[in-house]
């Protein structure tokens, strides 16, 4: 048998008659230009790896680069109908994303500054190819964006809706449980449903996933929609069967057996699994043909205005990115001064007291420039913890607010249980470790002229800060106190706080400042 195929459709499928020369130089000019700014922000590159390599959360993001260039493999014959024409105003991408990192770099939000390195790589592809290619390649260049770890936030109201599933199947079998806020107690032990059982990394992995299939398979935007919709909800669905499965096995089984079963299946089968039926739940409902076009190479043969030659695009790449380090740079020194040595303040109607031996607490701040934790007592016995981190300034490694820093740090024995109501400004949460013990911890911070229990204004009085000056200091503060038998532990708090004062000038003096 002879198959017969046109000569175009031929040399545009091969990899070295398919381009012309022009299309050769501005690929070698982008890849250059794209090696420089890896080089440029290689901090973050690093971080970024980092996170992909070590994160079961953002672990999918290993596979996004691999898709991209798939995708781009797949546009390969008609792409070659397409010329590239370097366009200046795409430096307008690039500068979005330079003034995104500083703006993250400012106020160590590494959401920020990665999110505007994913800008600037684009901004350069659409800068030294042009309008014509960039759009040929949006659906690529936009699914880049999934390269940046996002989503965190998502886990506490998924270990919410978590809960929600899971209590009402554990009654409906005949399982006597108990919830008091994140941990379901059952007759022969107690789960808790923490942000890693929560399903975020799933759903966050399914957002990935949804968006490549709703691209590739359909066509009708109302279809898309719908299937990323199942995209979502089903995960969230799946997990909470999962965390009811894993409690029920326990119930009958063991604890023991019952997570071990748990993390093997969940980890090597049940996310396959449900992938799988997601993409079963769409399959009959694709419209898109495997071997449809998806763009029409007729439709973008016109050329740009605005027009430069590559070269001179890609030096104003360059430039334009290199302005952001060096202003990062130049506003990297400005620190608060702080006194060589601080003290815990003495608190009228309370005396020091020997920290606790029963369930000892201390908050995380790896990164403070003065650290300091005891223990107050009053006459009526109530027992209040006072502990006070002092920062001169803040970057990346050396922040206030961070994940796995603060009241509560990374794989600690103290579990957050829920949130209770600000208490004079302060956020109030209660916690449990083995024994059990509770206890509740209250926590301001106090950046630039505010004091806040926001860890997103905290990062917002950082930027403003590091771009506009002011004060550099940061300084956060806890009080906690154990629940024991007769004191109640918010209301020992809240005398303490009254007789320590206002919160504003315990953490200036605590940083030389008054």
């Amino acid at each position: 048998m002879t198959i017969a195929f046109p000569a175009a459709d031929f040399s545009a499928g091969t990899s070295t008659g398919g381009f012309d020369a022009r299309w050769r130089r501005h690929a070698a000019i982008l890849g250059g230009v794209v090696i420089v700014l890896l080089l440029l922000f290689r901090t973050d590159v690093a971080g970024l790896a980092r996170i992909w390599w070590t994160s079961t959360t953002f672990g999918h993001c290993l596979f996004i680069g691999p898709v991209i260039a798939w995708l781009i493999w797949n546009r390969r014959v008609d792409l070659a109908r397409v010329a590239p024409v370097a366009w200046w105003p795409g430096l307008a991408l690039v500068a979005l994303g330079g003034f995104g990192w500083l703006l993250g770099d400012a106020a160590s939000v590494a959401l920020a500054r990665h999110l505007g390195l994913v800008l600037m790589v684009q901004g350069a592809v659409v800068t030294i190819l042009g309008p014509n290619v960039a759009r040929a390649l949006l659906f690529p260049l936009c699914y880049a964006l999934f390269l940046v770890p996002f989503g965190e936030g998502l886990e506490g109201p998924l270990q919410t809706a978590t809960v929600a599933m899971t209590m009402p199947l554990l009654h409906l079998f005949g399982v006597p449980a108990h919830v008091d806020g994140v941990l379901i107690t059952i007759p022969n032990g107690y789960f808790e449903v923490a942000e890693a059982c929560s399903g975020a990394k799933f759903v966050i992995a399914m957002i990935a996933y949804g968006a490549l299939v709703a691209n590739v398979c359909f066509t009708s935007w109302w279809r898309r929609a719908i299937f990323m919709v199942v995209a979502l909800v089903v995960p969230v669905i799946a997990n909470g069967l999962r965390a009811f499965g894993t409690i029920y096995a326990a119930h009958l089984t063991s604890v023991a057996r019952a997570t071990g079963m748990d993390h093997i299946v969940y980890g090597w089968i049940f996310f396959g699994v449900v992938m799988a039926a997601v993409l079963a739940i769409g399959w009959r409902w694709f419209d898109r043909a495997p071997d449809a076009p998806v763009f029409d190479p007729a439709m973008l043969q016109v050329a740009p205005k605005r027009r430069i030659d590559a070269l001179v695009a890609a030096a104003l790449v360059l430039t334009v990115a290199a302005i952001f380090p060096a202003w990062s740079s130049a506003i990297a020194g400005r620190a608060q001064t702080l006194p060589a040595s601080i003290a815990l303040p003495d608190v009228p109607g309370w005396r020091r007291a020997p920290m606790s031996v029963r369930a000892p607490w201390s908050p995380w701040y790896p990164g403070a420039d003065h650290y300091l934790i005891g223990r107050y007592q009053n006459a009526s016995g109530d027992m209040v913890d006072l502990a006070i981190a002092v920062y001169g300034s803040q970057h990346e490694g050396k922040e206030l607010v961070s994940f796995g820093v603060g009241p509560l740090r990374e794989d600690d024995v103290w579990v957050r249980v829920d949130d209770l109501p600000d208490l004079d400004g302060g956020a109030a949460m209660r916690v449990t470790a083995p024994g059990p013990v509770e206890r509740q911890i209250v926590t301001w911070y106090r950046i630039g002229d505010v004091v806040t229990h926001s860890e997103r204004a905290v990062k917002l009085e950082t930027l403003k800060a590091k771009l506009l000056g002011g004060p550099q200091r940061a300084v956060a503060v806890h009080l906690s106190a154990e629940a024991v038998e007769g004191h109640d532990p918010r209301a020992a708090i809240e005398r303490f706080a009254r007789a320590l004062g206002p919160i504003d000038q315990l953490a200036d003096r605590s940083a030389g400042m008054r």
